[in-house]
Order: structure tokens, then C-alpha cells, then sequence
């Protein structure tokens, strides 16, 4: 497909895609897309790459093509555990077909016992979804949940997620737009009122290539590869180990609120 015709919508359908910096399976993972959210596909290699857009960030990479298809049914709901489990009938003893994470979309078509079905015909636990429109109250309080989650650069759901993926998955939760990165994070969201040194539950502390959220007034929550895990971790022993390295805090800011 020529850069100069019109992208065609895709929609993710598989549980979690990788979106690569270059065409290949190990170029680096800049970021995921999960099932159920849609990109705009500018061309498909021969060798079954997409180059694409993602509608929810605007983030730009290559997709593999078999991770996409046609949209289908627009999204009536969305997960809100980590990790559920989605069966080919209405028993949790039979093997589940796919496992999908925290944000996936998908259309549901009907109700039967305790189980949502979706258009395509899967049954999931239906108290592990909400409506697409509820949302979270409490963004600190989903962060949390990823506790003990591995660190993989790019990643976006429990088996691996970044500092900004982290960041980002549990404000989208919340039904609160936010950017992918860091670089970007940051000049999103306006300065918190609240000086470093008496953070509040729910700021951003950021440093050149990373953030964390802030708990309470004592501890931060942040996916770093100084634990290779989503971890909570004091503050001020935070900034210190960071600072070790060369890296000062950069600035806190409260998210919710544009800059």
C-alpha cells in the first residue's frame, strides 16, 4: 500500500500484539496494543508486517499482521483483571482457548449464568468485566495490582510492563487519556502543587527516561529494571539510588490535569 493512500482500520485480535521499532520479530518492542483496540494500517510487507498507527496513543511501529483483523463488533466492554481466562463454553473445566489482559475490549453479546459471551462466541468470567464506559476510581490502587509483574521494556500487561506502560495501562483504566512514553508523560500532565518532599498519593515523580507513582507519603510504585519488577519502593531511597546513577528528579506532577 502506497504512503499516500488511505490507511485502513485494523483491529487487534489477538490478547496483546507487539508493536516493533523496525519490521522484524527482534527488533525492539516499543509498545503493545491490546485485543480489541484498533490502528490504522499504512501497509502490510510481504513478509507480514503491518506499519500502523495505534488509535489509542498515536503510537507509530510495525504490527504482525496476524495479530490483526477487519473490526469487528464495536467493543461493549472491557477487563478489569489482570488476567482473565476466556472458554470455548459456559465451564471453567474446559481449556480455555485464550488469556487476556487488563484493558483488552471485546463485544459481548449476551449473558448466561456467570458468564459474558462474546460475539465471537467465548465465554469469559463475567465479574472480570465492566461496561466500556465505567472506569476505575483510584489509578494508584490498579498500579497496585501489577505488584511482582516482571519488567520488560515496551510491555503493557502483567506478564511485562515498563515504567510508562504501567503508568499509562492504570490511568486508561481510570478513564484518563495518557501518553506512552515518559518524554512525553511528563508535559502532559500539570505540576503537582505538592512539594517533593511531602508527595501525594496519586503524583508522578519523574526522572529523564523514567517515572514512578506516588503511594502514600512515603513510598512510590514504579516498574524498574533496578528489581526487574513492579515494585514499591521509600521514596527517598528511590531518589538516592537514582541519583547514584547520575539521574536527578526532573519534576512531580499530578495527572488528571492537563498542563
Amino acid at each position: 500500500m502506497a504512503d499516500s493512500e488511505r490507511p485502513r482500520i485494523y483491529e487487534v485480535a489477538e490478547a496483546q500484539a507487539p508493536l516493533r521499532h523496525a519490521p522484524s520479530p527482534d527488533a525492539t518492542l516499543d509498545t503493545e496494543a491490546l485485543k480489541g483496540e484498533r490502528a490504522a494500517v499504512f501497509e502490510i510487507t510481504d513478509e507480514g508486517w503491518a506499519r500502523g498507527r495505534l488509535e489509542c496513543d498515536g503510537y507509530e511501529g510495525f504490527l504482525p499482521a496476524s495479530a490483526l483483523a477487519p473490526p469487528g463488533p464495536v467493543p461493549t466492554h472491557k477487563v478489569i483483571a489482570l488476567r482473565t481466562l476466556v472458554f470455548p463454553g459456559p465451564s471453567i473445566k474446559l481449556p480455555p482457548i485464550e488469556a487476556l489482559p487488563l484493558g483488552a475490549r471485546l463485544a459481548i453479546a449476551r449473558s448466561e449464568g456467570s458468564f459474558a459471551v462474546t460475539a465471537a462466541g467465548g465465554y469469559l468470567p463475567a465479574r472480570h468485566l465492566v461496561p466500556i464506559d465505567v472506569n476505575e476510581t483510584d489509578f494508584v490502587a490498579v498500579a497496585e495490582r501489577f505488584v511482582g509483574a516482571p519488567y520488560l521494556w515496551g510491555g503493557k500487561t502483567s506478564l511485562g510492563l515498563d515504567c510508562s506502560g504501567l503508568v499509562q495501562v492504570a490511568l486508561g483504566a481510570c478513564g484518563i487519556p495518557c501518553p506512552r512514553d515518559t518524554d512525553v508523560q511528563e508535559p502532559a500532565f500539570a505540576l503537582s502543587p505538592a512539594p517533593l518532599d511531602r508527595p501525594q498519593r496519586g503524583d508522578l515523580v519523574f526522572w529523564k527516561g523514567h517515572v514512578a507513582i506516588v503511594r502514600d507519603a512515603t513510598t512510590l510504585l514504579h516498574a524498574n529494571a533496578f528489581h526487574v519488577a513492579v515494585a514499591i519502593e521509600p521514596i527517598a531511597e528511590a531518589i538516592e539510588r537514582i541519583r547514584d546513577a547520575g539521574i536527578d528528579v526532573t519534576s512531580v506532577r499530578r495527572p488528571g490535569y492537563a498542563a
